[in-house]
């Protein structure tokens, strides 16, 4: 796998594949829609109201986070889902509403700051 610049970033040429293909099915767009307005919920959380079984809605999650659109974090017992607010700078440039990109940003730099810190 070729590097970026950056040595520590990996670059992945069908990555745009997979965070298109994660967010073309309606499903998908409602858990980010549902993680918007709520973000570090369960799966019973997800579940609830949906007309799909427990195992689509894992099934759905399980690709947007190999888009790299949602990650998770385990709580004692539980499993919480949170939005990813780095790779939706994507989406906010392609004309989402929802997220804005000085938002983003600041996230963004956040995180990277938080992380060199835990180094």
């Amino acid at each position: 796998m070729p590097l970026t610049c950056n040595h520590l970033v990996a670059y992945y040429p069908d990555m745009d594949d997979v965070f298109n293909k994660a967010l073309a099915d309606a499903s998908r767009r409602s858990l980010l829609d549902r993680l918007h307005a709520k973000n570090g919920q369960t799966l019973n959380e997800l579940c609830d109201g949906l007309a799909m079984t427990r195992q689509a809605v894992t099934k759905h999650l399980g690709i947007l986070e190999e888009a790299n659109l949602v990650t998770t974090f385990k709580h004692g017992r539980e499993k919480l889902h949170y939005l990813n607010p780095v790779p939706s700078i994507r989406s906010a440039n392609g004309g989402s509403k929802k997220f804005e990109r000085g938002k983003l940003t600041a996230l963004s730099e956040l995180k990277r700051q938080l992380e060199k810190r835990d180094e």
